[in-house]
Protein backbone atom coordinates (compact mmCIF):
# COMPACT_ATOMS: atom_id res chain seq x y z
CA UNK A 1 0.00 0.00 0.00
CA UNK A 2 1.00 3.65 -0.81
CA UNK A 3 1.36 6.44 1.42
CA UNK A 4 -1.22 8.56 2.02
CA UNK A 5 -1.93 11.76 -0.31
CA UNK A 6 -3.97 14.04 0.32
CA UNK A 7 -6.36 12.23 3.07
CA UNK A 8 -6.90 9.30 0.74
CA UNK A 9 -5.31 5.96 0.74
CA UNK A 10 -3.85 4.40 -2.72
CA UNK A 11 -3.00 0.78 -3.68
CA UNK A 12 -0.14 0.30 -5.22
CA UNK A 13 0.08 0.02 -9.28
CA UNK A 14 -3.69 0.94 -9.48
CA UNK A 15 -3.24 4.72 -9.05
CA UNK A 16 -6.99 4.44 -7.78
CA UNK A 17 -8.62 6.46 -4.91
CA UNK A 18 -9.95 3.40 -1.93
CA UNK A 19 -12.55 6.70 -1.28
CA UNK A 20 -13.32 7.54 -5.24
CA UNK A 21 -14.51 3.89 -6.41
CA UNK A 22 -17.81 1.78 -5.28
CA UNK A 23 -15.75 -1.75 -6.19
CA UNK A 24 -12.38 -2.79 -5.17
CA UNK A 25 -10.60 -5.67 -6.49
CA UNK A 26 -7.40 -6.54 -3.94
CA UNK A 27 -5.13 -9.69 -3.84
CA UNK A 28 -4.44 -10.71 -1.17
CA UNK A 29 -1.81 -13.68 0.08
CA UNK A 30 -2.47 -15.83 3.50
CA UNK A 31 0.99 -16.95 5.09
CA UNK A 32 0.61 -20.24 8.13
CA UNK A 33 3.96 -20.80 9.70
CA UNK A 34 4.02 -23.05 12.35
CA UNK A 35 5.70 -25.44 14.11
CA UNK A 36 4.69 -28.56 12.21
CA UNK A 37 3.96 -26.99 8.52
CA UNK A 38 3.81 -23.69 6.43
CA UNK A 39 1.41 -23.23 3.50
CA UNK A 40 0.24 -20.12 1.64
CA UNK A 41 -3.32 -18.53 0.60
CA UNK A 42 -3.47 -16.58 -2.68
CA UNK A 43 -6.68 -14.99 -3.24
CA UNK A 44 -8.37 -12.17 -5.04
CA UNK A 45 -10.44 -10.31 -2.53
CA UNK A 46 -13.98 -7.81 -4.24
CA UNK A 47 -14.91 -5.19 -1.96
CA UNK A 48 -17.84 -3.32 -2.39
CA UNK A 49 -19.00 0.25 -0.68
CA UNK A 50 -21.26 0.53 2.18
CA UNK A 51 -22.38 3.81 3.37
CA UNK A 52 -18.34 5.30 4.50
CA UNK A 53 -16.85 1.95 4.17
CA UNK A 54 -15.51 -1.60 2.20
CA UNK A 55 -17.08 -4.90 3.05
CA UNK A 56 -15.91 -8.00 1.16
CA UNK A 57 -18.39 -8.96 -1.07
CA UNK A 58 -16.39 -11.74 -2.72
CA UNK A 59 -13.35 -13.63 -2.37
CA UNK A 60 -11.90 -16.15 -5.24
CA UNK A 61 -9.37 -18.68 -4.60
CA UNK A 62 -6.07 -17.78 -6.92
CA UNK A 63 -3.84 -20.47 -5.20
CA UNK A 64 -3.20 -22.93 -2.88
CA UNK A 65 0.05 -23.85 -2.12
CA UNK A 66 1.78 -27.31 -1.19
CA UNK A 67 1.89 -28.22 2.17
CA UNK A 68 5.97 -27.82 3.79
CA UNK A 69 6.73 -29.57 6.89
CA UNK A 70 8.53 -26.57 8.19
CA UNK A 71 12.06 -26.73 7.94
CA UNK A 72 14.69 -26.63 10.63
CA UNK A 73 18.63 -25.88 10.46
CA UNK A 74 18.69 -27.13 14.51
CA UNK A 75 16.24 -27.94 17.39
CA UNK A 76 14.13 -24.85 17.41
CA UNK A 77 15.75 -22.96 15.04
CA UNK A 78 13.65 -22.60 11.70
CA UNK A 79 15.33 -22.72 8.36
CA UNK A 80 14.95 -18.94 6.91
CA UNK A 81 16.39 -19.44 4.19
CA UNK A 82 14.69 -22.96 2.89
CA UNK A 83 11.23 -21.01 3.88
CA UNK A 84 12.23 -18.24 1.88
CA UNK A 85 13.07 -20.46 -1.38
CA UNK A 86 9.39 -22.18 -0.51
CA UNK A 87 7.27 -19.08 -0.63
CA UNK A 88 9.42 -18.00 -3.30
CA UNK A 89 8.46 -20.73 -5.48
CA UNK A 90 4.64 -20.42 -4.49
CA UNK A 91 4.51 -17.33 -5.81
CA UNK A 92 5.90 -18.12 -9.08
CA UNK A 93 3.90 -21.42 -9.34
CA UNK A 94 0.89 -18.95 -8.39
CA UNK A 95 2.04 -16.71 -11.14
CA UNK A 96 1.95 -13.57 -9.16
CA UNK A 97 4.39 -10.71 -8.43
CA UNK A 98 5.09 -9.99 -4.66
CA UNK A 99 5.10 -6.46 -5.58
CA UNK A 100 1.33 -6.27 -6.60
CA UNK A 101 0.10 -8.04 -3.36
CA UNK A 102 -2.47 -5.29 -1.84
CA UNK A 103 -2.67 -7.01 1.38
CA UNK A 104 -1.71 -10.13 3.65
CA UNK A 105 -2.18 -12.24 6.77
CA UNK A 106 1.07 -13.81 8.58
CA UNK A 107 -0.04 -16.01 10.85
CA UNK A 108 2.88 -17.54 13.06
CA UNK A 109 2.14 -20.07 15.49
CA UNK A 110 4.19 -22.78 17.98
CA UNK A 111 7.70 -22.53 17.83
CA UNK A 112 7.33 -19.66 14.89
CA UNK A 113 6.28 -17.20 17.82
CA UNK A 114 9.92 -17.54 19.17
CA UNK A 115 11.82 -14.27 19.45
CA UNK A 116 14.30 -15.42 16.49
CA UNK A 117 12.27 -17.64 14.35
CA UNK A 118 10.06 -14.89 14.27
CA UNK A 119 12.93 -12.04 13.36
CA UNK A 120 13.97 -13.89 10.69
CA UNK A 121 10.64 -14.87 9.05
CA UNK A 122 9.73 -11.45 9.46
CA UNK A 123 12.68 -10.44 7.63
CA UNK A 124 11.23 -12.24 4.66
CA UNK A 125 8.08 -10.62 3.99
CA UNK A 126 9.74 -7.23 5.24
CA UNK A 127 9.22 -5.48 1.46
CA UNK A 128 5.66 -5.65 2.26
CA UNK A 129 5.12 -5.30 5.94
CA UNK A 130 3.01 -2.23 5.47
CA UNK A 131 0.46 -4.53 4.13
CA UNK A 132 0.51 -7.28 5.94
CA UNK A 133 -1.45 -8.07 9.20
CA UNK A 134 0.86 -10.23 11.34
CA UNK A 135 -0.54 -11.94 14.05
CA UNK A 136 1.68 -14.35 16.46
CA UNK A 137 -1.18 -17.08 17.69
CA UNK A 138 -1.26 -18.32 21.03
CA UNK A 139 -3.30 -20.85 21.88
CA UNK A 140 -6.58 -19.10 22.59
CA UNK A 141 -6.34 -16.93 19.22
CA UNK A 142 -5.08 -20.18 17.53
CA UNK A 143 -8.20 -21.87 18.68
CA UNK A 144 -10.37 -19.18 17.57
CA UNK A 145 -9.25 -18.47 14.34
CA UNK A 146 -9.22 -22.26 13.39
CA UNK A 147 -13.05 -21.51 14.90
CA UNK A 148 -14.04 -19.28 12.29
CA UNK A 149 -11.65 -20.21 9.41
CA UNK A 150 -13.24 -23.58 9.49
CA UNK A 151 -16.71 -22.14 9.54
CA UNK A 152 -17.94 -23.01 12.89
CA UNK A 153 -18.27 -19.78 14.19
CA UNK A 154 -20.69 -19.04 10.76
CA UNK A 155 -22.60 -22.42 10.76
CA UNK A 156 -23.31 -21.86 14.88
CA UNK A 157 -25.81 -18.58 13.00
CA UNK A 158 -26.61 -20.10 10.36
CA UNK A 159 -28.08 -23.34 11.60
CA UNK A 160 -28.89 -22.18 14.71
CA UNK A 161 -27.11 -24.95 16.27
CA UNK A 162 -23.98 -25.19 19.57
CA UNK A 163 -21.10 -25.98 17.27
CA UNK A 164 -17.74 -27.52 18.82
CA UNK A 165 -14.64 -27.51 16.18
CA UNK A 166 -11.46 -29.10 17.40
CA UNK A 167 -8.34 -28.32 15.37
CA UNK A 168 -5.75 -31.37 15.33
CA UNK A 169 -2.23 -29.85 14.68
CA UNK A 170 1.31 -31.25 14.92
CA UNK A 171 1.78 -30.47 18.36
CA UNK A 172 -1.41 -29.46 20.12
CA UNK A 173 -5.07 -29.62 19.89
CA UNK A 174 -7.46 -26.36 20.14
CA UNK A 175 -11.34 -26.49 21.06
CA UNK A 176 -13.58 -23.67 20.47
CA UNK A 177 -17.54 -24.20 21.17
CA UNK A 178 -19.80 -21.75 19.35
CA UNK A 179 -23.45 -20.30 19.92
CA UNK A 180 -25.02 -18.00 17.85
CA UNK A 181 -21.68 -16.18 16.06
CA UNK A 182 -19.63 -16.14 19.14
CA UNK A 183 -17.12 -18.47 20.66
CA UNK A 184 -18.69 -19.06 24.32
CA UNK A 185 -15.56 -21.57 25.29
CA UNK A 186 -11.92 -22.16 24.22
CA UNK A 187 -9.18 -24.93 25.31
CA UNK A 188 -6.29 -26.15 24.20
CA UNK A 189 -4.06 -29.42 25.39
CA UNK A 190 -0.78 -31.17 24.43
CA UNK A 191 -1.97 -33.50 21.65
CA UNK A 192 -0.75 -33.29 18.20
CA UNK A 193 0.33 -35.74 15.33
CA UNK A 194 3.91 -34.70 15.27
CA UNK A 195 4.62 -35.66 19.25
CA UNK A 196 6.35 -38.17 17.64
CA UNK A 197 7.44 -38.29 14.09
CA UNK A 198 9.89 -41.13 12.42
CA UNK A 199 12.41 -41.04 9.87
CA UNK A 200 12.39 -43.24 6.29
CA UNK A 201 14.31 -46.16 8.34
CA UNK A 202 11.18 -45.83 10.83
CA UNK A 203 13.44 -45.20 13.65
CA UNK A 204 12.63 -42.22 15.73
CA UNK A 205 13.79 -38.91 15.06
CA UNK A 206 11.50 -36.44 17.17
CA UNK A 207 10.21 -36.77 20.15
CA UNK A 208 8.21 -34.13 22.72
CA UNK A 209 7.68 -34.20 26.39
CA UNK A 210 3.99 -34.45 25.73
CA UNK A 211 4.64 -37.96 23.49
CA UNK A 212 6.61 -39.09 26.64
CA UNK A 213 4.15 -38.64 29.15
CA UNK A 214 1.97 -40.63 26.65
CA UNK A 215 4.49 -43.44 26.02
CA UNK A 216 4.75 -44.12 29.62
CA UNK A 217 1.29 -44.46 30.24
CA UNK A 218 1.07 -46.95 27.41
CA UNK A 219 4.23 -48.96 28.68
CA UNK A 220 6.01 -47.76 25.24
CA UNK A 221 9.96 -47.39 24.82
CA UNK A 222 10.70 -44.52 22.86
CA UNK A 223 14.38 -43.25 22.47
CA UNK A 224 15.46 -40.86 19.40
CA UNK A 225 17.23 -42.55 16.82
CA UNK A 226 15.85 -46.24 17.95
CA UNK A 227 12.48 -48.53 16.46
CA UNK A 228 9.54 -49.02 18.65
CA UNK A 229 7.18 -51.43 19.45
CA UNK A 230 3.98 -50.74 16.98
CA UNK A 231 1.58 -52.62 19.38
CA UNK A 232 2.60 -50.43 22.11
CA UNK A 233 2.39 -46.92 19.78
CA UNK A 234 -1.12 -48.30 18.98
CA UNK A 235 -1.91 -48.24 22.40
CA UNK A 236 -0.47 -44.72 22.94
CA UNK A 237 -2.58 -43.33 20.45
CA UNK A 238 -6.03 -44.60 22.10
CA UNK A 239 -4.48 -42.63 25.14
CA UNK A 240 -4.21 -39.82 23.27
CA UNK A 241 -7.73 -40.22 21.62
CA UNK A 242 -9.11 -40.97 24.62
CA UNK A 243 -7.58 -38.08 26.81
CA UNK A 244 -8.91 -35.97 23.84
CA UNK A 245 -12.78 -36.98 23.36
CA UNK A 246 -11.90 -36.34 27.36
CA UNK A 247 -11.16 -33.06 27.47
CA UNK A 248 -14.23 -32.51 24.50
CA UNK A 249 -16.76 -33.92 26.40
CA UNK A 250 -16.23 -34.43 30.38
CA UNK A 251 -16.89 -31.37 33.28
CA UNK A 252 -14.34 -32.55 35.61
CA UNK A 253 -11.13 -34.07 34.01
CA UNK A 254 -8.45 -37.06 34.86
CA UNK A 255 -5.65 -35.89 36.41
CA UNK A 256 -3.46 -37.40 33.72
CA UNK A 257 -5.63 -35.07 30.88
CA UNK A 258 -5.48 -32.06 33.11
CA UNK A 259 -1.96 -32.04 33.32
CA UNK A 260 -1.95 -32.09 29.62
CA UNK A 261 -4.35 -28.57 29.24
CA UNK A 262 -2.29 -25.49 27.89
CA UNK A 263 -5.88 -23.60 28.79
CA UNK A 264 -8.88 -24.19 31.65
CA UNK A 265 -10.47 -26.89 30.63
CA UNK A 266 -14.33 -26.45 28.84
CA UNK A 267 -17.02 -26.23 31.60
CA UNK A 268 -19.00 -28.35 28.91
CA UNK A 269 -22.40 -27.58 30.75
CA UNK A 270 -23.93 -28.06 27.56
CA UNK A 271 -23.05 -31.15 24.93
CA UNK A 272 -22.86 -29.37 20.96
CA UNK A 273 -24.90 -30.59 17.99
CA UNK A 274 -22.51 -30.27 15.51
CA UNK A 275 -19.18 -31.20 15.51
CA UNK A 276 -16.49 -30.62 12.68
CA UNK A 277 -12.64 -31.06 12.69
CA UNK A 278 -10.04 -29.09 11.54
CA UNK A 279 -5.92 -29.02 11.29
CA UNK A 280 -4.18 -31.60 9.59
CA UNK A 281 -5.49 -34.20 11.17
CA UNK A 282 -9.10 -33.26 9.85
CA UNK A 283 -7.16 -34.63 6.17
CA UNK A 284 -7.11 -37.82 7.20
CA UNK A 285 -10.61 -37.67 9.24
CA UNK A 286 -12.75 -36.63 6.16
CA UNK A 287 -10.85 -38.99 4.38
CA UNK A 288 -9.18 -36.02 1.86
CA UNK A 289 -5.54 -37.56 2.64
CA UNK A 290 -4.37 -40.67 2.40
CA UNK A 291 -0.44 -40.81 2.29
CA UNK A 292 1.91 -41.24 5.88
CA UNK A 293 4.15 -38.01 6.70
CA UNK A 294 6.20 -40.01 8.89
CA UNK A 295 3.79 -39.21 12.18
CA UNK A 296 0.61 -40.16 14.03
CA UNK A 297 -1.81 -38.12 11.76
CA UNK A 298 -3.67 -40.96 9.95
CA UNK A 299 -4.08 -43.28 13.17
CA UNK A 300 -4.85 -40.61 15.50
CA UNK A 301 -7.36 -39.66 13.13
CA UNK A 302 -8.90 -43.56 12.79
CA UNK A 303 -8.80 -43.47 16.71
CA UNK A 304 -10.70 -40.05 17.41
CA UNK A 305 -13.45 -40.49 14.69
CA UNK A 306 -13.95 -44.64 16.54
CA UNK A 307 -14.67 -42.03 19.66
CA UNK A 308 -17.20 -39.80 18.12
CA UNK A 309 -18.86 -41.71 15.80
CA UNK A 310 -21.55 -43.02 18.36
CA UNK A 311 -21.49 -39.50 20.32
CA UNK A 312 -24.51 -37.11 20.23
CA UNK A 313 -22.94 -34.30 18.37
CA UNK A 314 -23.64 -34.55 14.58
CA UNK A 315 -20.00 -35.24 12.62
CA UNK A 316 -20.29 -32.46 9.94
CA UNK A 317 -17.38 -30.99 7.45
CA UNK A 318 -15.56 -27.76 7.97
CA UNK A 319 -15.41 -25.61 5.70
CA UNK A 320 -11.43 -25.09 5.46
CA UNK A 321 -10.08 -28.22 7.27
CA UNK A 322 -6.39 -28.06 6.79
CA UNK A 323 -6.06 -24.02 6.06
CA UNK A 324 -8.41 -23.32 9.03
CA UNK A 325 -6.45 -20.65 10.82
CA UNK A 326 -4.79 -18.88 7.44
CA UNK A 327 -7.95 -18.84 4.50
CA UNK A 328 -9.17 -15.59 6.02
CA UNK A 329 -6.03 -13.40 4.65
CA UNK A 330 -6.81 -9.99 5.37
CA UNK A 331 -9.27 -7.38 3.98
CA UNK A 332 -8.63 -3.42 3.49
CA UNK A 333 -11.28 -1.04 4.43
CA UNK A 334 -10.92 2.50 5.25
CA UNK A 335 -12.72 4.97 7.53
CA UNK A 336 -12.13 8.83 8.67
CA UNK A 337 -12.73 9.12 12.16
CA UNK A 338 -14.90 11.82 13.54
CA UNK A 339 -13.43 15.61 14.55
CA UNK A 340 -14.06 15.58 18.16
CA UNK A 341 -10.71 13.30 19.09
CA UNK A 342 -8.10 13.67 21.01
CA UNK A 343 -4.28 13.00 19.91
CA UNK A 344 -1.24 14.04 22.44
CA UNK A 345 0.96 14.33 21.43
CA UNK A 346 0.75 14.09 18.02
CA UNK A 347 4.03 12.72 17.19
CA UNK A 348 2.76 9.44 18.60
CA UNK A 349 0.64 8.83 14.99
CA UNK A 350 1.11 6.79 12.61
CA UNK A 351 0.40 3.75 14.37
CA UNK A 352 0.71 0.51 12.19
CA UNK A 353 -1.25 -3.15 12.66
CA UNK A 354 -2.84 -2.07 16.53
CA UNK A 355 -4.63 -5.07 17.15
CA UNK A 356 -8.23 -4.65 18.17
CA UNK A 357 -10.05 -5.66 21.52
CA UNK A 358 -13.96 -5.45 21.95
CA UNK A 359 -15.03 -6.43 25.39
CA UNK A 360 -18.45 -6.66 26.70
CA UNK A 361 -18.59 -3.77 28.45
CA UNK A 362 -21.03 -2.78 31.07
CA UNK A 363 -22.11 0.85 30.37
CA UNK A 364 -25.86 0.79 30.63
CA UNK A 365 -27.41 2.18 33.86
CA UNK A 366 -27.10 5.03 35.76
CA UNK A 367 -23.29 4.66 36.69
CA UNK A 368 -20.60 2.77 34.97
CA UNK A 369 -18.49 0.07 37.80
CA UNK A 370 -14.95 0.65 36.64
CA UNK A 371 -14.10 -2.87 38.39
CA UNK A 372 -16.44 -4.17 35.75
CA UNK A 373 -14.97 -2.57 33.18
CA UNK A 374 -11.25 -3.43 34.23
CA UNK A 375 -12.55 -6.80 34.42
CA UNK A 376 -14.13 -7.27 31.25
CA UNK A 377 -11.05 -6.04 29.12
CA UNK A 378 -8.69 -8.20 30.80
CA UNK A 379 -10.59 -10.67 29.68
CA UNK A 380 -10.53 -9.22 26.28
CA UNK A 381 -6.98 -9.05 25.86
CA UNK A 382 -6.53 -12.75 27.27
CA UNK A 383 -8.90 -13.83 24.73
CA UNK A 384 -6.48 -12.46 22.07
CA UNK A 385 -3.00 -13.17 23.23
CA UNK A 386 -2.53 -9.94 24.50
CA UNK A 387 -2.47 -9.90 27.79
CA UNK A 388 1.39 -9.30 28.32
CA UNK A 389 1.49 -6.26 26.98
CA UNK A 390 4.17 -6.31 24.83
CA UNK A 391 2.61 -4.68 21.75
CA UNK A 392 -0.25 -1.85 21.97
CA UNK A 393 -3.81 -2.55 21.47
CA UNK A 394 -6.86 -0.49 20.09
CA UNK A 395 -9.84 -0.64 22.89
CA UNK A 396 -13.42 -0.54 20.76
CA UNK A 397 -16.66 1.07 22.58
CA UNK A 398 -19.88 2.13 22.68
CA UNK A 399 -20.58 4.60 24.84
CA UNK A 400 -24.28 4.38 26.00
CA UNK A 401 -26.69 6.81 27.52
CA UNK A 402 -25.06 9.95 28.96
CA UNK A 403 -21.59 11.34 29.18
CA UNK A 404 -21.60 12.60 32.58
CA UNK A 405 -18.86 13.27 34.91
CA UNK A 406 -19.25 10.39 37.23
CA UNK A 407 -20.05 7.94 34.20
CA UNK A 408 -17.01 8.99 32.03
CA UNK A 409 -14.38 8.65 35.37
CA UNK A 410 -15.88 5.07 35.54
CA UNK A 411 -15.34 4.21 32.19
CA UNK A 412 -11.79 5.77 31.77
CA UNK A 413 -10.49 4.54 35.52
CA UNK A 414 -11.79 1.53 33.87
CA UNK A 415 -10.16 0.83 30.76
CA UNK A 416 -6.79 2.06 32.41
CA UNK A 417 -7.16 -0.52 34.86
CA UNK A 418 -8.37 -2.70 32.73
CA UNK A 419 -5.14 -1.88 30.04
CA UNK A 420 -2.76 -1.64 33.20
CA UNK A 421 -0.12 -4.24 31.69
CA UNK A 422 -0.14 -2.68 28.52
CA UNK A 423 0.27 1.02 29.71
CA UNK A 424 2.89 0.02 32.43
CA UNK A 425 5.10 -1.10 29.22
CA UNK A 426 4.59 2.58 28.05
CA UNK A 427 2.27 1.99 25.38
CA UNK A 428 -0.17 4.90 24.10
CA UNK A 429 -3.82 4.21 25.33
CA UNK A 430 -5.58 3.58 22.07
CA UNK A 431 -9.22 4.03 22.32
CA UNK A 432 -12.04 3.68 19.35
CA UNK A 433 -15.74 4.79 19.94
CA UNK A 434 -18.40 4.81 17.39
CA UNK A 435 -20.20 7.74 19.11
CA UNK A 436 -18.90 11.30 19.22
CA UNK A 437 -16.82 11.75 22.79
CA UNK A 438 -13.36 10.94 22.03
CA UNK A 439 -12.10 14.33 22.56
CA UNK A 440 -13.59 14.05 26.06
CA UNK A 441 -12.55 10.61 27.25
CA UNK A 442 -8.70 11.54 26.04
CA UNK A 443 -8.98 14.52 27.87
CA UNK A 444 -10.68 12.67 31.33
CA UNK A 445 -7.65 10.61 30.46
CA UNK A 446 -4.82 12.89 30.66
CA UNK A 447 -6.35 16.04 32.69
CA UNK A 448 -8.26 14.58 35.40
CA UNK A 449 -6.45 11.14 35.98
CA UNK A 450 -3.13 12.07 35.08
CA UNK A 451 -2.18 9.49 32.77
CA UNK A 452 1.24 10.21 31.47
CA UNK A 453 1.33 7.92 28.39
CA UNK A 454 0.92 8.68 24.65
CA UNK A 455 -3.58 8.76 24.50
CA UNK A 456 -5.31 8.38 20.99
CA UNK A 457 -8.84 8.89 21.15
CA UNK A 458 -10.88 8.85 18.25
CA UNK A 459 -14.70 8.15 17.34
CA UNK A 460 -17.31 7.90 14.35
CA UNK A 461 -15.40 4.67 13.61
CA UNK A 462 -16.94 0.89 13.73
CA UNK A 463 -14.67 -1.34 14.51
CA UNK A 464 -14.56 -5.53 15.81
CA UNK A 465 -12.93 -8.25 17.42
CA UNK A 466 -10.29 -9.63 15.04
CA UNK A 467 -9.73 -5.94 13.26
CA UNK A 468 -6.77 -4.38 12.90
CA UNK A 469 -6.01 -0.78 12.42
CA UNK A 470 -3.71 1.64 10.76
CA UNK A 471 -4.24 5.26 12.11
CA UNK A 472 -2.91 8.02 9.87
CA UNK A 473 -1.17 11.40 10.96
CA UNK A 474 -3.98 14.12 11.63
CA UNK A 475 -5.57 16.30 8.46
CA UNK A 476 -4.78 19.66 9.62
CA UNK A 477 -8.37 21.05 7.30
CA UNK A 478 -10.65 18.61 8.85
CA UNK A 479 -9.16 17.45 12.61
CA UNK A 480 -10.01 13.86 11.60
CA UNK A 481 -7.60 10.96 11.23
CA UNK A 482 -7.56 8.70 8.29
CA UNK A 483 -7.88 4.62 9.77
CA UNK A 484 -6.76 1.94 7.68
CA UNK A 485 -9.11 -1.09 8.77
CA UNK A 486 -7.59 -4.57 8.05
CA UNK A 487 -10.11 -7.50 9.28
CA UNK A 488 -9.50 -11.21 8.94
CA UNK A 489 -11.75 -12.33 6.65
CA UNK A 490 -13.38 -16.04 7.00
CA UNK A 491 -15.42 -18.50 5.14
CA UNK A 492 -19.24 -17.42 5.82
CA UNK A 493 -18.28 -14.36 7.55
Amino acid sequence: MAEEAGGRTFFSGTGRSLELEDEIRLSSVGVDIGSSTSHLVFSRLTLERLDNRYVVAERKLLHESEVLLTPYSADTAIDAQALGDFVEEQYRLAGIDPKTIDTGALILTGVAVRRSNARAIGELFAAQAGKFVSVSAGDALEATLAAYGSGAVARSIREDVRVMNVDIGGGTSKIAVCEGGEIVEATALDIGARIVSFGLDGRVSRLEESAQRFAAEAGLALEIGREFDPEGLERMIGRMADRLFEAMSRSSLDARTAALMRLPALRNERLPDVLTFSGGVSEYLYGREGRSFGDLGLPLALAVLKRVQDWSARLERPDEGLRATVIGASQYTVQLSGGTIFVEPQGVLPLRNVPVVAPELPLGGQSIDADRVADAVRTALKRLDLESGERPAALCYRFLESASFARLDGFCRGVMSGLAAVLDQGQPLILVGDGDIGGLIGIHCVEHLRLRNPVVSIDGIALKEFDFIDIGAMIPASGAVPVVIKSLVFPGS
